[in-house]
């Protein structure tokens, strides 16, 4: 039996996935992903050394351009979602698409997935040069072993989340601009300062609770250990999926009940 979704969800979800699949600079961003992900692993692979003993880096530093790839997909799925979102608001967009598109938490919705969809697609374009990168340069180095596989899967589902972070901003704040200066800001600036203010009042611990932490605790598998600012794999993806759930449910209300 092959499942179909309504029309209304069909005609809502298609109308999002051509918003963002027939511009060309996101076809570009796939590519480029695909690009870095490749290059910086060819570079630290080729450099780097596998695991060794007492090493912080659990997966060795063979593996650090697979990392540098994570990062450059998370922050363009966060960037790319919030422009998505709050692009909308900007050239006056919103209310044809609510027009054609009444129903607030279908809307929401569709956003909501389809951002989350090409966040994942992006973090995978990485992982697929990554490991190009790591089969051509470092099989004799790396371990291509569970661990391995958990830091990839890692990164894709926190792509996933900060898609929905950035998206949910978008709608927050109704811009682009902002959207990105909050992510940016955040992790750039707000957040590292918690780090060192919690740090001086003895409670480092409370910084696992924290997205960018619990980030570097969902993809850093394994490394890390004696850190007190980074939660376990497990725990961070969930801290991690805390937070995109509740901007994306400030964002669903606030949707809602204001007007567009």
């Amino acid at each position: 039996m092959i499942l179909t979704l309504p029309p209304d969800v069909s005609r809502a979800a298609t109308a999002e996935i051509r918003k963002i699949g027939t511009l060309r600079a996101n076809w570009t961003l796939l590519a480029l992903c695909g690009a870095v992900g490749f290059v910086a692993t060819a570079v630290t692979a080729i450099m780097g050394s596998g695991p060794q003993e007492k090493q912080e880096l659990a997966t060795g530093t063979v593996t650090i351009g697979v990392y540098l790839g994570v990062i450059v997909a998370l922050g363009a799925a966060a960037v790319s979602a919030a422009i998505a979102s709050g692009g909308e608001y900007r050239h006056c967009g919103m209310s044809l698409t609510a027009l054609f598109t009444p129903d607030r938490d279908l809307l929401f919705g569709a956003k909501i997935a389809v951002a989350a969809g090409y966040s994942l697609l992006l973090a995978l374009a990485v992982e697929v040069g990554a490991a190009l990168g790591l089969l051509a340069f470092g099989r004799d180095k790396a371990e291509f072993g569970a661990r391995l596989a958990e830091v990839f899967g890692g990164g894709l589902l926190a792509a996933i989340c900060w898609g929905v972070l950035g998206a949910a901003l978008g709608l927050l704040l109704r811009a682009v601009v902002p959207a990105v200066a909050v992510l940016a800001g955040w992790l750039i600036i707000v957040e590292p300062l918690l780090w060192v203010v919690l740090k001086g009042v003895g409670i480092p611990g409370l910084a696992v609770l924290l997205p960018g932490s619990a980030t570097i605790g969902t993809v850093a598998v394994g490394s890390f250990p004696e850190s007190p600012f980074l939660p376990p794999s497990a725990a961070g993806l969930v801290i991690l999926a805390l937070w995109a759930a509740g901007a994306g449910a400030a964002a669903w209300w606030y949707l809602r009940t204001r007007e567009i």
